[in-house]
């Protein structure tokens, strides 16, 4: 059998070099694309099994609560409150004569609860919770402490992941609602105290042709949201190599991963719901 002769690269012609280069690029690319996926796909299986050691993750579903929740409702009112403001100077100044001012509030409402209040939440939380969770399950992975316990007979996804994904599902709605709340608020204060528009005339904007399913279709995505950036960072940090960089490389990774799904979610969610919203 004759053996193959491996010709370096640099010695084909130059046509013949940069399509070389190029089919290896992209046959490397594709077949990262799929490792990443099966990876996922395991870790999602890992996950699945995890849940059935409620001993393990049930202790410290609470203490990520508040991680994850309570301490990121500060920063939520701070986002939620300059965005309804900034919203309601916008509409305002952009409404032509005769326009009733009541228009104001609708679209504040509207605005807030349906998109910028969720979302923002998501993608603020993906910078402060999932870089977060990827440097900490990251530093485990690095400095061997995922490996201890599995010499304890812990299961590592039940202890460090599960209850992060209880904690980030539970609490992201509830920081949605805060920021909806504070996002109208903010937007009536400034419509008021700033402008022409009347507490009257916002408050009957608010309220006209207000349906439950907008608060319920706000809370579907918060709720899409914090799976998805709990799973994404979590799996980033367990998968983490060994050194410093590359934590920071995980963490990196995450923060953009998490918040580019958190948009695809978004889309898919106005695609698949958003005709509901009609009244």
């Amino acid at each position: 059998m004759t053996d193959v002769i491996h010709q370096p690269t640099d010695t084909y012609p130059i046509v013949e070099r940069v399509l070389l280069r190029f089919f290896r690029r992209m046959s490397q690319a594709t077949l990262g694309f799929f490792g990443g996926v099966g990876q996922r796909v395991l870790f999602l299986r890992d996950l699945r099994r995890a849940f059935g050691e409620p001993e393990t993750y049930l202790p410290l579903v609470v203490p990520q609560m508040r991680a994850i929740g309570v301490d990121s409702v500060p920063l939520t009112i701070m986002v939620a409150a300059f965005i309804g403001g900034v919203i309601s100077l916008q509409i305002r100044y952009q409404l032509f004569p005769g326009i009733q001012l009541s228009i104001v509030g609708l679209s504040v409402r509207q605005i807030v609860i349906l998109e910028t209040g969720p979302l923002l939440t998501g993608l603020v939380l993906a910078g402060r919770v999932g870089a977060k969770m990827t440097a900490e399950i990251g530093t485990m992975r690095v400095t061997e402490q995922i490996d201890a316990l599995e010499t304890l007979a812990y299961d590592p996804v039940a202890y460090l992941v599960v209850p992060r994904l209880i904690a980030a599902v539970v609490m992201l709605p509830v920081l949605a609602i805060i920021a909806n709340i504070c996002g109208v608020l903010s937007g009536m204060m400034a419509a008021v105290f700033l402008t022409d528009v009347q507490l009257s005339q916002f408050i009957e904007g608010v309220r006209l042709g207000f349906d439950q399913f907008q608060v319920t279709y706000s809370l579907i995505k918060a709720t899409l949201f914090g799976a998805a950036i709990a799973y994404l960072c979590t799996f980033e940090g367990y998968v983490t190599e060994a050194g410093a960089q590359g934590v920071g490389k995980s963490t990196a990774k995450a923060v953009v991963i998490s918040s580019i799904w958190i948009l695809i979610l978004d889309a898919l969610t106005a695609v698949l719901l958003a005709p509901y919203l009609q009244g």
